[in-house]
């Protein structure tokens, strides 16, 4: 998450917010290695999801 919340230039609690959202929604997955947690994007739910979008607009 530090990678992401630099990038981003967010507070540690909002990387974490948000990431925790995109996890609910299944559009990443998250892996615990010990103290780290490692968060991917599933390409196939973000396919299905811009699908629909395109869809519904």
């Amino acid at each position: 998450m530090s990678h992401i919340q630099a990038k981003a230039n967010l507070s540690a609690s909002t990387a974490s917010a948000h990431l925790a959202i995109l996890q609910r929604a299944g559009l990443v997955q998250a892996t615990r290695i010990g103290k780290w947690t490692y968060f991917r994007r599933d390409e196939q739910a973000i396919d299905r999801f811009a699908d629909r979008l395109k869809k519904e607009l």
